[in-house]
């Protein structure tokens, strides 16, 4: 259903009110936000064979293709909007690696600070979700993402983004993300993300000389959903390893209560422009037909 003049200038003055309550209404949220338990993903790659069971176990679950044989596939890929996850094979000082790639699902994630209409959101139980209702196409979500996750689908005539949503259908039902339901050697393992943090640091305890000292997503851009554990530095498996241990929207929360209320009333104004133009768009096709 359409967003009607009323409903439009309704939104905008409640992104009016935003402004209005400023800081106290967001120190409020983020107290919240320090009590809930999100879900993350724990990856050991000293356990990971790259039988690529993930890759396959995903791609049935978001009716992708099923991937090339790992004889047809490179040793270092990308995810796109085909795949959203791969697993790798780096040849390091410790031999050979296998590293596995995806949305990071990071605690504050910049994808949804950078997205205008609010397309892009973190939700309660941690996983990043995309809702194609409203988003607008403007990909500032693929420029603000330090590890480059999602991916637009150019050549699609109704293009969406796409990345890994971690599943989140199957979370709401009680069921672990497909990628982490049958791997074997527990190299994938869902649950709670202070728990899997124990459990990575008692790996590294009980194993000192097996593991690299360092849990990657702990406290990278703000700490992440996915979290490591390798046998060497993760620069070696190609993992961006400079990024600021601050999360990246950070960065912009006192900028965003000292500039005028056209840029908080920008992103409501936008959103009633993207939903008149997808209504006349609908008006125009239904002209068309009759």
């Amino acid at each position: 259903m359409g967003l009607n003049r009323r409903s439009f200038f309704k939104l905008l003055g409640i992104s009016g009110m935003t402004l209005a309550v400023g800081k106290n209404a967001v120190s409020a949220t983020k107290t919240n936000d320090n009590g809930v338990e999100f879900y993350s993903i724990l990856y050991d790659s000293t356990r990971c064979t790259r039988c690529r069971g993930c890759e396959y176990d995903c791609a049935e679950a978001n009716g992708f293709a099923e991937p090339l044989p790992t004889k047809e596939v490179a040793d270092i890929r990308k995810t796109d909007e085909t795949c959203n996850t791969v697993v790798n094979k780096y040849q390091t000082s410790k031999g050979e690696v296998f590293i596995k790639r995806q949305c990071m699902h990071c605690n504050e994630p910049a994808c949804c600070a950078a997205c205008l209409t609010q397309a892009m959101h973190k939700t309660k139980m941690g996983p990043v979700t995309w809702d194609g209702d409203k988003c607008m196409g403007c990909r500032y979500c693929m420029v603000s993402c330090p590890w480059d996750s999602p991916k637009f689908e150019f050549h699609s005539a109704n293009p969406k983004i796409q990345k890994c949503d971690m599943c989140f259908e199957r979370l709401k039902i009680g069921e672990p993300p497909a990628c982490a339901y049958n791997c074997p050697n527990e190299a994938l393992i869902y649950g709670k993300r202070r728990d899997l943090i124990k459990e990575a640091r008692r790996r590294m305890v009980e194993n000192p000389d097996l593991y690299y000292d360092h849990i990657y997503g702990e406290h990278e851009a703000g700490g992440t959903g996915w979290l490591y554990l390798s046998p060497v530095p993760f620069e070696e498996l190609g993992m961006p390893t400079t990024l600021q241990k601050s999360s990246y929207p950070a960065l912009t929360k006192g900028f965003l209560y000292s500039v005028p209320s056209v840029f908080v009333l920008l992103p409501a104004f936008l959103l009633g422009i993207h939903q008149a133009t997808k209504n006349n768009h609908s008006n125009g096709e239904q002209d068309d037909e009759q």
